[in-house]
Order: structure tokens, then C-alpha cells, then sequence
């Protein structure tokens, strides 16, 4: 009885100092902090880059994570950038060309996730069969529709026709919105246009376009297209909400990398047919931010001349311990 008295007694020591330690508080649950709001306003545009983000409020994923996203249909680029300074927006879609040139201006930007990284002939030249161009090597002084002088057009274009051998000066470029691009080719107001899908899509079933160049490859292969960003002094007053947004934004990405899951949300979200929609060029949806990826971009601005200086675009990255 001794023996075994002597050892249950340390065995009971131990027990109760376990029982001690575990009503320790420092062992207790902690609660994370609740994110700062629990909506935000995102500004969305292009229906193929923006179709993730789509489908996920559609299906209440950011609902689900207590968030509430309410889309707001912008224009281009610009105007959402020009609506978060104004606080109209709380994120914005644009082109990374677009974010970047405005954050070399002096905008204060934080990104917030990558939107889309071209494809194959997911942006391309394009002319129409009656103008006798087959190549780019049937032009000479060629006229450029892109959307905008100074943007993803301009930029990708004119690393193609670099490459092809042009002299850039002996490139005309002209803004079109892109509906009216083909618009323009038909009356012979430009020779090429740059397009991006569906409209490439559109203008090969409806007018017998032909693609002269993929706009990526080369120089802009797997080129990052564009992003979700929210103005600096917003992402600095929100950080847990805006935390929340990259974690769902980032699976709805993962779920639109099933190319069928896109092609069946198209009509729903833009004037896509079915048809047209399972014959579109997809690339590919990013799941995180990459700033070594989408330093490309600005270092490409950087020598066609877009930006003045090289812009650091690791600086517009949320600090690690919030992303």
C-alpha cells in the first residue's frame, strides 16, 4: 500500500499542474479583432476580367465571410481611380497600366489582388478581310485603334510592332472606345485594331476578322492585364476589412481557373451570348499578388516611355503581416 501510495503522489502533482496551466490565461482563447466594416463598394468593368469576383458575390461567398460586396459598373480604369479619391468607391478594377501610371502621378494606391493575366490571342491586332493586310508585314505607316493612348493598348501593341521591326514614331495611335473599333475599320479610319475578348471573338464570327498579331507574347507573354485596388488612406484605415476581401477574392480566383465556370457566367454578367461566350480566348486568373510578376508591367512602362521614373511596384503591395 506504501509503494503504491508513493507512486500515485507525483503522479497527482503532475496532473494538477497541467489542470493549473490550462486555466492559465494566457492559454485562453483569444478574439481576433472584427474587421473595421462590414461592406465595401467595389468598381468592376471588363465582364471576362472581373468574372471571378462576380460570381462569387453571386454566390454570397464574400456573405459568407461577413463581408457585404456591392458592384459598382464603371467605364474604364480611370473613372474608378478618380471615384476612390472622391470615396464614391472603396476598391476599384483598372488596368495595371492604368494603376501605375496614376501611383507614378503621386496617387496614394495599395493593391489588393490581381484581376487577369492574358492568354493567347486574348488581346491581339486585328484587321478586317476587305483591307488586304494578312500580316503585319503588309504595313507601313500604320493606324492603331486602342483605347487609350498611353494604356495597356499602346503598351502591348507597341512592344509587338517593335519587335515585329517597326520604328514606333511611324506608328499612329488613335483612341477608340472598343465597341466602335470595328466601327473604325469599316470606314477606314485606322488599319488595325487592338482588341481584347470578347470583342476579338465578336469581330472574327460577325465580320471575318483575322488576327495579324497576338498582342501576348514576346516581351508581354502571360502578361498581367489587371487588379483590385483601394486608395492608400483607405487601405490604411481598413486593414482587417480589406484583409478579408484579398482572402476571398482569392478563392473566387481559384474557382474561376475551371474555364467552364466563366464561360457559363459571361451571358449573366454582359451582353456575351452563349455562343460567343464558349468560343472566347480565357487566360488565367491569379489567386495572390505577385509583385515580382506585376513589376513587368511597370518596367515595360518604364522603357517604352509611359513612366518617367521606374516605379516600385513592391511598395504598393499590403505590408506582409496584413495580407
Amino acid at each position: 500500500m506504501l509503494r503504491i501510495r508513493s507512486l500515485l503522489l507525483p503522479l497527482l502533482a503532475v496532473l494538477l499542474t497541467l489542470s493549473a496551466c490550462s486555466l492559465l490565461p494566457s492559454d485562453a482563447p483569444r478574439d481576433e479583432p472584427a474587421p473595421e466594416r462590414d461592406n465595401l463598394r467595389v468598381g468592376v468593368g471588363n465582364a471576362i476580367d472581373t468574372a471571378p469576383l462576380r460570381v462569387a458575390v453571386e454566390n454570397g461567398m464574400f456573405r459568407q465571410a461577413g463581408l457585404r460586396v456591392d458592384l459598382v459598373e464603371i467605364e474604364g480604369g480611370d473613372e474608378g481611380i478618380d471615384r476612390l479619391a472622391s470615396a464614391e468607391l472603396d476598391i476599384t478594377f483598372a488596368s495595371d497600366v492604368a494603376l501605375f501610371r496614376a501611383a507614378a502621378a503621386g496617387t496614394s494606391l495599395q493593391l489588393q489582388g490581381e484581376a487577369y493575366t492574358a492568354g493567347e490571342n486574348t488581346m491581339a491586332l486585328v484587321a478586317l478581310p476587305d483591307s488586304g493586310h494578312t500580316s503585319l508585314e503588309d504595313l507601313s505607316w500604320p493606324r492603331v485603334a486602342v483605347d487609350k493612348i498611353g494604356g495597356l493598348g499602346t503598351l502591348t501593341a507597341g512592344s509587338v510592332l517593335e519587335t515585329a521591326g517597326f520604328d514606333l514614331d511611324s506608328v499612329g495611335f488613335e483612341e477608340w472606345a472598343m465597341p466602335r473599333m470595328i466601327d473604325a475599320l469599316q470606314q477606314g479610319d485606322v488599319d488595325v485594331a487592338w482588341l481584347v475578348e470578347p470583342y476579338i471573338t465578336l469581330a472574327e464570327k460577325d465580320f471575318g476578322a483575322r488576327v495579324l498579331a497576338d498582342c501576348s507574347r514576346g516581351a508581354t507573354q502571360d502578361f498581367p492585364m489587371s487588379a483590385y485596388a483601394a486608395s492608400g488612406e483607405f487601405a490604411q484605415a481598413n486593414p482587417r476589412t480589406l484583409s478579408v476581401f484579398r482572402d476571398v477574392l482569392g478563392r473566387a480566383q481559384q474557382h474561376g481557373a475551371d474555364p467552364m465556370v466563366i464561360r457559363e457566367a459571361l451571358p449573366r454578367f454582359a451582353d456575351i451570348d452563349p455562343t460567343t461566350a464558349s468560343l472566347v480566348s480565357l487566360g488565367t486568373y491569379p489567386t495572390s499578388l505577385n509583385g515580382v510578376r506585376l513589376q513587368r508591367v511597370a518596367d515595360l512602362m518604364h522603357s517604352s516611355g509611359l513612366l518617367a521614373d521606374r516605379l516600385d511596384v513592391q511598395s504598393l503591395l499590403p505590408k506582409p503581416e496584413l495580407s
